[in-house]
């Protein structure tokens, strides 16, 4: 397996494992999947704050992706970021997610930011929550009824992991601020 960033090439995969994602699960809220420009805008953003978008290739196939993207908008949210970890139907269980989601953090860690939250969507999608659990995540809170899909209420679960010092110590005022 190789962890690197994101190419143009791997639009029309990372298109097709979150239109699967948005389709059949609800890990995300979204009810409609965006196009492949819509995933370009999306990921362009992300990578424009300087932040990561990384991709999981195995035998060279797109396996999964994960980004980092700004948490809240509010300025005071500035070393804060919320993870996104997305893994193709046919290569869950074999460790890309744990891959991805390892190398995030590092490179968040890197920039100088110093939490990392999750929004898991569903109380019962256990396996995000085991991944987030297994990289360092503890529970951090949730909403109960938060979205409506697939005709249930859904439930939100958030998760929060420290980045280097995390709270102990002020950030780097020179370092990285996800562009607010």
């Amino acid at each position: 397996m190789i962890v690197r960033e994101t190419a143009e090439d791997d639009l029309s995969a990372i298109t097709a494992i979150y239109a699967d994602s948005v389709a059949q699960g609800a890990g995300t809220f979204e009810l409609t999947p965006p196009s492949v420009e819509a995933m370009r805008a999306r990921l362009g953003s992300v990578t424009a704050l300087g932040l990561p978008c990384l991709t999981a290739e195995i035998d060279g196939a797109v396996a999964g992706y994960a980004y980092a993207g700004p948490f809240r908008l509010r300025a005071a949210y500035r070393y804060t970021v919320e993870d996104s970890v997305y893994v193709a139907e046919t290569f869950r269980g074999r460790g890309v997610g744990h891959a991805l989601l390892k190398a995030l953090i590092a490179r968040c860690e890197a920039l100088g930011l110093r939490q990392m939250a999750a929004v898991i969507g569903d109380s019962a999608n256990a396996g995000s929550v085991a991944l987030h659990a297994a990289c360092g995540f503890r529970p951090a809170g949730g909403f109960e009824g938060a979205g409506w899909k697939f005709d249930g209420w859904r439930d939100v679960v958030f998760m929060q992991r420290a980045l280097g010092p995390g709270a102990e110590s002020p950030p780097d005022t020179a370092g990285f601020d996800c562009g607010r």
